[in-house]
């Protein structure tokens, strides 16, 4: 068998646990039964977003290759900083998807850093540029991510949302490959990303939507309707993968580092995870008013 396909398989066995376990109640559980009340389940979704954040932002610092200026000095504290802010709101409750004028501009911000990502690349070549997009690109999402679960000191409540949003993710990039692969002809963006196709991302957004069935079905305590966020995934995954590719494009960058085994870097297994989660936040906040 090759060596790089049990390398990719058990680095991805690994990947897989390690998000199930944070983002799930069943992390804690099995953790407090070795030691009883050692910690809950907050504190290591936390945990794991902290890590992630902290990965593609040094991942993010070196594909877009600072100069000597003060900028390469400033991004990470500032990525930091801006984590912080939203980190003492989590551990407050204090989200509650409303129309805040700061989150609204947060994530207008996502909205044109993607498109001066493809419309204007040359802008990313100054420093200035590159700090901007950094901050915007790595810091927002994660922060967001904070948003999206439930949970509560008092009942030792903790909600699924992140857990199934990385599930639909998988679902879509699984369906939409397999699909591409058996059915696919027309190629969705063949200078940025040779193997999409449309076939493909069609292929992805049905079956995802039928998983998404029964994630409501048998989960209707989740917020928002996950036939909705099921849609949202599925058409924006592929979006997520194709931002990151044309970043790496841009600066000449194959993966963005080696931290998965086989499988490259951290944010080349959460290209679409940076996109889905500002796009199910926004929806979490429209949800609230229809």
């Amino acid at each position: 068998m090759d060596k790089n396909l049990i390398q990719r398989t058990l680095s991805g066995i690994v990947y897989v646990a390690i998000i199930i376990l944070c983002t799930t109640p069943f992390g804690a559980k099995l953790i407090n039964n070795i030691s009883p009340d050692l910690i809950k389940q907050e504190y290591l979704y936390y945990g794991l977003i902290t890590f992630l954040l902290g990965a593609s932002s040094w991942e993010c610092f070196k594909i877009l290759k600072f100069g000597n200026g003060y900028e390469r000095w400033v991004v990470l504290p500032l990525i930091i900083f801006i984590f912080y802010i939203f980190s003492k709101r989590y551990f407050s409750f204090d989200f509650y998807f409303d129309f805040r004028f700061s989150e609204i501009l947060a994530l207008l911000l996502i909205v044109i850093a993607v498109v001066t990502l493809f419309k204007y690349p040359n802008e990313l070549y100054y420093d200035s540029g590159k700090l901007i997009f950094a901050v915007i690109y790595v810091a927002l999402p994660f922060s967001f991510a904070l948003g999206l679960p439930k949970f509560s000191r008092f009942d030792d409540r903790f909600t699924l949302e992140v857990f199934f949003l990385f599930v639909l993710i998988w679902s879509s990039d699984t369906f939409a490959y397999l699909t591409g692969k058996f059915f696919g002809k027309h190629k969705m963006a063949p200078k940025i990303s040779p193997k999409k196709t449309w076939e493909g991302y069609i292929g992805g957004v049905v079956l995802t939507l039928i998983l998404s069935y029964f994630i409501e079905y048998y989960h209707s305590d989740l917020r928002g309707n996950w036939m909705v966020v099921g849609f949202l995934v599925a058409a924006f995954a592929p979006v997520g993968d194709l931002v990151e590719s044309q970043l790496k494009r841009n600066f000449g960058v194959k993966d963005s580092g080696n931290i998965i085994p086989g499988h490259g870097g951290v944010l080349d297994r959460l290209d679409s995870f940076l996109i889905c989660v500002p796009v199910v936040y926004l929806y979490f906040i429209l949800e609230k008013f229809i």
